[in-house]
């Protein structure tokens, strides 16, 4: 089962708890020492930056898989750090962002030395309602990027907060590449704890050696492999990159909204609980994918009645940060997530680091 990190920052003595985490998620993604220590000088700084800046907040520590899929081969797995505040905002990100600017009494790295070190890293700021820092370390870092993984065509990435600040999250989202066919893929197993997370946990490994299935008949095969859990709600949403459509289709209740033009609109899953409560019949969803397009999947963690980011500038940055954003304006502190909580975007792109 994937472990979730999520530390609470709410004073200096938590900031040695998000490097610990970050160290132990290193470990587990397989980093060597000098990656796993740039992974926890980023959790440092950006922690440190939560109590200076905006009086505390939480970091997110995850493993997950990165934004662009290469083709033919497995996609390596990276360190994801997330901080999430409510906080003032940041009234020049862009300064904020440059190499060698540091706030006062930090380790002196500064966000814009994280930004360097990161395979890929994301800052998102809104006056009055707080910031998101995201950062991903992999094991090769930033130059092994190669240019048929920026031509993919597409890009994901998802944040993940366990209930209860849980080791474990029972939601877990993934995304797989078959030739021309990307797959985004949001699980959520019925409850949470140990239990839900086995569930969410073997969609996500039935997934793999799905991918080269329509959302259909992937739902099929995913029902099999979690007969004996406890099941999940599950939905898929593929892209084919070369035909230019989306097929979405989904049971339980994940959500999906998606943009097209501006104009957001559901699309729609079936009742039911995968592994559990096979439907008999299933459709799918189809519509035409472009670079006006934004999907957003998410469990039941969001308030049913959140509301769709509007900043534009969202559709030209990471998928994840996006993610995190959509799950700081649906929260707060006064009103904290109230299950496990996971959301995932996809976007066209990549767009350029």
């Amino acid at each position: 089962m994937p472990r979730v990190w999520d530390v609470p920052v709410c004073d200096s003595t938590r900031v040695r708890d998000a490097r610990v985490a970050a160290e132990q998620a290193a470990s587990l993604a397989g980093l060597d020492e000098r990656r796993a220590a740039s992974a926890a000088l980023v959790a440092t700084e950006l922690a440190t930056n939560l109590i200076k800046h905006a009086e505390g907040g939480r970091v997110l520590i995850d493993v997950v898989p990165p934004p662009v899929l290469p083709a033919g081969r497995d996609a390596p797995r990276v360190v994801q750090i997330s901080a999430i505040d409510h906080g003032p905002g940041i009234a020049d990100v862009a300064e904020a962002r440059r190499d060698g600017f540091s706030t006062a009494g930090s380790l002196g790295a500064g966000l814009g030395a994280c930004r360097r070190i990161s395979d890929d890293f994301g800052l998102h700021s809104t006056p009055g309602r707080g910031t998101v820092a995201l950062a991903r370390i992999g094991a090769a870092g930033r130059g092994a990027r190669t240019a048929p993984e920026r031509s993919a065509g597409v890009r994901a990435g998802g944040v993940n907060v366990p209930f209860g600040a849980a080791d474990y999250s029972g939601d877990a989202w993934a995304w797989v590449r078959h030739e021309d066919r990307l797959t985004l893929m949001m699980a959520d197993g019925l409850g949470h704890g140990p239990e839900a997370a086995r569930a969410s946990t073997a969609a996500v490994e039935a997934l793999r050696e799905a991918a080269r299935l329509p959302p259909g008949e992937m739902l099929r095969r995913l029902d099999a492999a979690l007969s004996g859990t406890r099941g999940a709600a599950v939905a898929v949403a593929q892209v084919d990159t070369r035909a230019g459509r989306l097929r979405f289709a989904g049971i339980g209740n994940v959500g999906a909204r998606l943009c097209q033009g501006g104009t957001w609109r559901h699309l729609t899953s079936r009742p039911g609980i995968v592994g559990v409560h096979r439907r008999a019949t299933l459709r799918e969803e189809e519509t035409e994918w472009g670079p006006d397009r934004l999907l957003i999947m998410h469990t039941d963690g969001l308030p049913s009645r959140w509301t769709p980011p509007s900043d534009e500038r969202l559709w030209e940055t990471d998928p994840a940060v996006t993610a995190a954003v959509t799950i700081r304006d649906a929260s707060s502190s006064a009103r904290p997530v109230r299950d496990d909580t996971a959301v995932a975007v996809l976007t066209p792109g990549p767009v350029a680091a």
